[in-house]
């Protein structure tokens, strides 16, 4: 085991979920609310911690109501199971959707304020009490590391927009990182949420701005997946692959408080609108925003094509991120996965309207946004 602090409190290790009641109860919860979905219930990933929260003496309820792509409606719904309970905290148990849903619940049963009020594209963090349930976060996915994250994201109902609620009172207290809740991942999920957590680094890392924690941190994670994320899909009980993904997200979600960039505003509308699953959807975008952004970080893009294990000259990061994605089994592009070119134009008008292309090393029209999504086809 292994305990960091930075600034969520980090607990590192194989079996290590079982102590999710005794780091409940040291935050002072007495009743918590366990956040999950239909998935990791169906996996058996659940009952283990409930029984890790009664041991410790708490009484527990479960909410499994979060969609794939949590939604207004999904958070609607655990903060009113959450107030059924009368939870003093909340313990959120999946993949990012699910870690998201748990922090934005704690939100919702603090305060009524829109989400169009709080969404960060304008600025509304400020919003967000002071005071929120502690939350406590086992990832059983390595991709999103929103279980180090002061952000959560949901598709707000009036604009079908997926929306980010951005404010350091959303950093869960506790994050429990154990290799053995991944290894029942699927192959193609275990990819895919590799490639969220590699392009959380790659655009934390070229986003601009002086922030040499954040470049450092965001390389590290590059390390890591080049070196382990192959290991991962191929042997889904590796452990020592398992935990090193697991620590590359979690470095990826601090790194990006540094910012994101235009894979992530293009990979938000494919969600919210498509379906499609958000780090797939970063694999498919990615390599042409590498190529967009070499004019104006060139330097940074060889630094992390070498990293990658490719070459140092122009086009050779995305082309060594395009091998990396054929490797691991994904699809080569949009059109692979479903994409029509009709979808296109709407797609761009959402995507411009994302904020995250606003951190983007190179400044972002409709217009370009609209040839990216050509360009990943």
């Amino acid at each position: 085991m292994a305990v960091w602090s930075y600034p969520t409190r980090i607990v590192f290790g194989a079996g290590e979920a079982r102590r999710a009641g005794e780091e409940a109860r040291a935050l002072g919860v007495a009743r918590a609310l366990l956040v999950t979905d239909a998935g990791v219930e169906r996996a058996g990933l659940v009952t283990p911690v409930r029984e890790s929260l009664e041991r410790a003496g708490l009484a527990v309820a479960t909410f499994a109501g979060v969609s794939p792509n949590p939604t207004e409606a999904d958070v609607s719904a655990g903060a009113e199971a959450l107030r059924a309970h009368a939870a003093d905290g909340i313990v959120c148990l999946g993949g990012g959707s699910p870690i998201d849903a748990g922090k934005l619940i704690a939100v919702r049963a603090a305060t009524s304020a829109s989400w169009e009020e709080l969404d960060d594209a304008r600025d509304g963090g400020h919003l967000v009490p002071k005071q929120l349930v502690p939350v406590i976060a086992l990832p059983t996915t390595a991709g999103t590391g929103s279980e180090v994250g002061r952000a959560g994201v949901l598709t707000v109902a009036s604009t079908g927009r997926k929306t980010v609620v951005f404010a350091p009172q959303l950093l869960p207290r506790v994050a429990i990182l154990d290799p053995e809740l991944t290894v029942g991942l699927p192959a193609s999920v275990t990819a895919a949420t590799g490639f969220d957590a590699l392009t959380h680094c790659v655009e934390a890392y070229l986003a601009p701005g002086d922030h040499p924690m954040a470049d450092a941190i965001a390389l590290a994670g590059v390390d890591l997946v080049a070196k382990f994320l192959g290991r991962a899909v191929a042997d889904a009980r590796n452990l020592e692959a398992r935990g090193a993904m697991l620590k590359a997200a979690m470095m990826g979600a601090v790194a990006f408080q540094k910012g994101l960039g235009a894979c992530h505003s293009l990979a938000h509308p494919l969600s919210s609108e498509l379906g499609l699953h958000h780090g797939l959807a970063n694999a498919l975008c990615l390599p042409a925003v590498l190529d967009f952004n070499e004019p104006v970080a060139l330097e940074r893009i060889l630094h992390l094509s070498l990293l990658l294990g490719g070459d140092a000259e122009r086009g050779a990061c995305a082309h060594t991120v395009r091998a990396l994605r054929g490797s691991l089994g994904l699809p080569s592009g949009l059109a692979a996965v479903g994409v029509e070119p009709a979808q296109l134009d709407r797609l761009a008008t959402l995507a411009h309207e994302d904020a995250c292309h606003r951190s983007n090393p190179r400044e972002c029209s409709r217009d370009d946004l609209l040839e990216l999504y050509r360009r990943s086809r």
